[in-house]
């Protein structure tokens, strides 16, 4: 027998009482000074490194096209955004990519800690891969859906190609966006998306391999799993656990960039996936990863050194 309407309203309105409160609980647990924290490292590692993500984005949509430049190589490519625009072809794009950047890590950072708090609230006992990976997903997830539209602008400005004087050119980020909304609506601010829900995994894998990296070697030193490490340590986690986090999601990059670039039109995931591996194969899905791993890993190593030194710093940690 199936239960009363008012009974449906009961256990419907204890339901939503309940994720109400699951949220409460959440957010009681969120410090500001982490978001601070991603938020400078971000900002900083975008700042000195954001030529190479240039790079890895032309390399990535290099699908070819006529309109795009040919490079031989990253050095190819950086000389001859330099010969044809100087310093400010190389940095073309760098707002939305620090506004994103920025953003990212700090709300990363931000949604990460509180989810861990509140899943370890009680427990004695360390939170295990699988919780670290869960709460990196979530975290991810929810950052995503608010960074979307600054990921879009960058990679329109990054491909906006100097040989190319007959498509309309942005002026700059605010300009972008208000003409992605104008002509695109919101589907254009949030275009790559779907592959982006993807990329969280590449998020939730590095900041599991982060945590499970530094709870093991401070074991190995008989020390606090939260021990504070030095500087050079932070950077063989950071640097091990993005090494790992690219290898294993790579593609989903490449697929993204192609939706967002304003140069061809895909049907959506799929279009690009079976075009991409109709005329360039298997490679295709890695076109980018090398400038792309000479920028991620340092870029990873300057915002956990930067994220790990600032929060505890603000939040007065001597452990």
């Amino acid at each position: 027998m199936s239960p009363a309407p008012s009974e449906n309203r009961v256990t419907g309105s204890s339901t939503q009482l309940s994720l109400t409160g699951h949220i409460q609980n959440v957010f009681s647990h969120v410090k500001v000074e982490n978001l601070a924290a991603g938020l400078s490292g971000g900002v900083v590692s975008t700042l000195l490194l954001h030529p190479l993500d240039l790079v890895k984005i032309r390399f990535a949509v290099s699908d070819g096209l006529n309109l795009r430049p040919k490079y031989d190589g990253i050095i190819h490519c950086m000389r001859s955004v330099w010969q044809q625009e100087g310093i400010r072809g190389l940095y073309q794009g760098v707002t939305p990519n620090i506004w994103g950047a920025g953003a990212s890590w700090g709300l990363y950072f931000f949604f990460y800690n509180a989810i861990k708090a509140y899943t370890k609230e009680g427990r004695q006992t360390e939170l295990t891969a699988t919780e670290h990976l869960l709460s990196a997903a979530q975290a991810g997830i929810m950052t995503l859906t608010l960074t979307n539209p600054i990921w879009v602008t960058k990679t329109r400005l990054v491909l906006q190609y100097s040989a190319d004087p007959s498509r309309k050119q942005y002026k700059g980020m605010v300009d972008a966006l208000v003409q992605i909304y104008r002509y695109e609506g919101i589907p254009g601010l949030y275009r790559g998306f779907v592959p982006g829900l993807f990329g969280t995994s590449h998020g939730a894998l590095q900041f599991m391999a982060y945590e499970e990296l530094k709870r093991d070697y401070n074991k190995y030193r008989n020390m606090a799993s939260e021990a504070k490490l030095n500087p050079l340590e932070y950077i063989t986690m950071a640097a091990l656990s993005k090494i790992f986090a690219v290898a294993t999601t790579y593609p989903y990059q490449v697929v993204r960039a192609r939706l967002q670039d304003q140069h061809n039109q895909y049907q959506g995931v799929l279009d690009v996936v079976r075009r991409t591996w109709r005329n360039e194969g298997a490679t295709g899905f890695y076109k980018g990863i090398v400038p792309n791993l000479i920028r991620v890993t340092p870029a990873c190593c300057i915002t956990f050194v930067v994220y790990e030194n600032v929060s505890r710093f603000l939040l007065g940690q001597t452990i």
